[in-house]
């Protein structure tokens, strides 16, 4: 492990307490859920579930977590971004993850560029996280603490599966030291130091996964992928037509069901054949007494050229 010296950046829109619920005075801990998470996870059609631990793959890009609103609550999403190679996949993904800007606009990170940060793995599947109390900088409520050390735990899990690190077929744990010593209070709410896992009702119900943000298809024949939490439900999805003064007109419309094969649970795809233009594609969740609601939305802005 070795440390690296960078300089501190947050943009100035992620100088914000992230509150979706009233703040609570109580210290938590890493392992234990606040109440929002457990609302999250327990009402308003959210799934009490995590998002299928990352398969190994062969790409460079890192698999790093964000946060982002939809609706009236708070979710993880996931981007896979270009890295540089000179760390180790964990320490690259949780530094592109402090300290980088997310692809979608509707993301953003309260984790502040650390002086220092080095990551290891032990034997038993667990991935030490030891980084500078400077990375806590930033002033959240403590729902908004929660979901952060989450963003941390979801990425450095993440990053160790998908470079094959770590045994994806074993629980996985995170230790998080702050300048190497336990119990540090990170953003003044959640006590460091125990190993923890993701938590159920953190990832977004529904997450569209490729194309990126910002992303140019040279084809007409537009795949849209992603995932719900909701095994064998419907989806409906929009593709809009994003004019040059920015306004956005309906172009296409359709409806999805979710995969409900345990080995590809809530996976859904799309193909679309689309003229040259930029465009947006929305899916949500169908709420069955409200159809007409977009319900758990997540978009994606691309181009066709």
């Amino acid at each position: 492990m070795r440390s690296v010296l960078l300089s501190a950046l947050l943009p100035a829109a992620l100088l914000m307490s992230g509150c979706i619920a009233d703040p609570d005075p109580a210290v938590t801990s890493a392992n234990s859920p606040t109440s929002s998470s457990r609302r999250a996870a327990g009402t308003d059609g959210v799934p009490t579930t995590s998002a299928p631990l990352e398969t190994t793959q062969s790409s460079n890009k890192a698999p790093v977590y964000w946060i982002g609103r939809s609706n009236s609550n708070v979710f993880l999403y996931r981007e896979f971004r270009d890295v540089p190679d000179d760390e180790n996949p964990i320490t690259r993904a949780l530094r592109a993850m402090m300290s980088e800007t997310p692809l979608d606009p509707d993301f953003f990170t309260p984790w502040q560029n650390p002086k220092n940060l080095a990551t290891s793995i032990s034997g038993t599947n667990v991935i030490t996280v030891d980084v500078s109390a400077d990375a806590f900088n930033s002033n959240l409520d403590a729902d908004m603490a929660q979901r952060a050390i989450q963003q941390l735990v979801y990425t450095a899990t993440a990053a160790g599966a998908s470079s094959g690190l770590i045994d994806a077929g074993q629980q996985i744990e995170v230790v998080i030291l702050v300048d190497g010593h336990t119990d540090y209070l990170a953003f003044k709410h959640v006590k460091l130091g125990a190993p923890t896992s993701r938590s159920a009702g953190m990832v977004a119900p529904v997450w569209i996964i490729d194309p990126q943000q910002g992303t140019e298809v040279s084809d007409g024949r537009v795949k849209i992928s992603g995932r719900s939490t909701v095994p064998n439900g419907k989806l409906h999805w929009r593709i809009l037509k994003v004019q040059d003064n920015g306004d956005k007109e309906s172009y296409l419309t359709g409806e999805a069901t979710a995969a409900s094969d345990p080995a590809a649970s809530g996976v859904f795809g799309i193909t679309v054949n689309l003229a040259p233009g930029n465009y947006e594609v929305r899916v949500s969740q169908i709420d069955p007494g409200k159809p007409e609601d977009e319900l758990n939305v997540d978009t994606r802005g691309f181009t066709v050229r």
